[in-house]
């Protein structure tokens, strides 16, 4: 069956959940015999780094505007002309935004499926008008989607809720068991001793939360941890720089984004994991700081209380002062915790590979 991805940035090793869904997802459905093409945003893969194919995954760099507002649109618009021109069985398209062009999709007689990560209409970044068009997203996702995948219950509860659609299939990301390192060459070369730092991961975007973090971190005033914030900006914004120099006078370690050995060396070595956001999908980052074995203190959003953490693994969301607490009483112990179980029954890639296939092959199968 060949099928057409529509609505990551690209891969491999381009930051961001979805891009991370889609890097894991593809190359295990590729080996399952599908016929894969994904739709890469130029920007964000520089032309040196530009290749045909990632693991059995054709990869094919269309234009898109470097601009928030436009972005999306453009380069979904074209990447379902393009899918069109290929006689695409399926396009797949990942996110509530770019799935405000699944009529056109289907207009141009491709089945479609769609993968909802989040209410993306939740995030503080967007603006009233963004706002009203991620909505307008979701309901053509959930009007006109051959098949629609949610990768948590909220979702589907969500959608069932808002839209009547209750046939969803509830897929969750998935992760990856890494080998815990050993060694610490690249956290040296950033500062860093073994289990004496405290790490966020994700995007500088204000749903993340880092700013509550940092002002947590500043009150809290521990000698003996760092705080270190994995990641950037996609897009420099106000938000982004006035959180920095947050963060650069508070003494927080700001590492930008980083891959690979380091990365791994830096979450197979750290103290916490604090995920102190206000929206998620169901979040990798988490998930990969638990295949590392990771402590890890969360807010109690519900992406996050759908992960089965201990109680005191959770924060009222926003609330400092119990963040605080939280980070004090999680400091005072050294634990280990070994995910493995949960992780491989609730989370394996395999499996998140297996149940789409099923659902391309039931929706490839479905009456125009």
């Amino acid at each position: 069956m060949k099928i057409v991805v529509v609505g990551t940035r690209g891969i491999p090793d381009v930051p961001g959940g979805v891009e991370t869904h889609c890097e894991h997802l593809y190359p295990r459905l590729a080996a399952l015999g599908h016929d894969i093409t994904l739709m890469t945003r130029s920007p964000y893969i520089a032309p040196e780094d530009r290749r045909d194919q990632y693991r059995g995954v054709r990869l094919q760099h269309l234009y898109a505007p470097r601009s928030q507002s436009l972005e999306t649109s453009v380069h979904t618009t074209l990447a379902i002309l393009q899918a069109r021109q290929q006689d695409a069985d399926i396009v797949h398209i990942h996110a509530i935004g770019p799935a405000l062009l699944t009529p056109l999709a289907r207009l141009l007689g491709m089945r479609t499926v769609v993968t909802h990560h989040g209410p993306d209409y939740e995030r503080q970044k967007w603006g009233r008008p963004a706002r009203a068009m991620l909505r307008l997203g979701e309901r053509a996702a959930a009007r006109y989607a051959d098949a629609l995948i949610v990768i948590s219950r909220h979702i589907a509860e969500q959608v069932a809720k808002h839209h009547g659609r209750t046939d969803t299939h509830l897929i969750p990301n998935g992760v990856t068991l890494p080998v815990r390192r050993i060694e610490t060459d690249r956290i040296e070369a950033l500062g860093l001793s073994p289990g004496r730092y405290v790490i966020a991961v994700g995007r500088f975007v204000e749903e993340k939360g880092f700013h509550d973090l940092i002002t947590a971190w500043q009150r809290l005033q521990h000698p003996d941890y760092r705080l270190v914030l994995v990641g950037d900006a996609d897009h420099e914004t106000r938000y982004s720089r006035r959180l920095k120099q947050s963060a650069r006078d508070a003494g927080v370690m700001l590492t930008g984004f980083i891959k690979g050995e380091t990365l791994a060396q830096v979450y197979s070595h750290a103290r916490l994991f604090v995920m102190p956001s206000y929206h998620e999908g169901l979040p990798i980052a988490l998930l990969e700081a638990m295949s590392y074995g990771l402590p890890a203190l969360v807010s109690d959003i519900p992406a996050n209380l759908e992960v089965p953490l201990g109680n005191d693994c959770y924060f009222p969301v926003g609330d400092v002062r119990e963040l605080i607490d939280a980070l004090y009483a999680n400091l005072a112990h050294d634990t280990h915790v070994d995910h493995t179980a949960l992780l491989k029954t609730h989370y394996d890639w395999d499996k998140v590979a297996e149940a789409t296939s099923q659902v391309y092959v039931a929706a490839g199968a479905r009456q125009p």
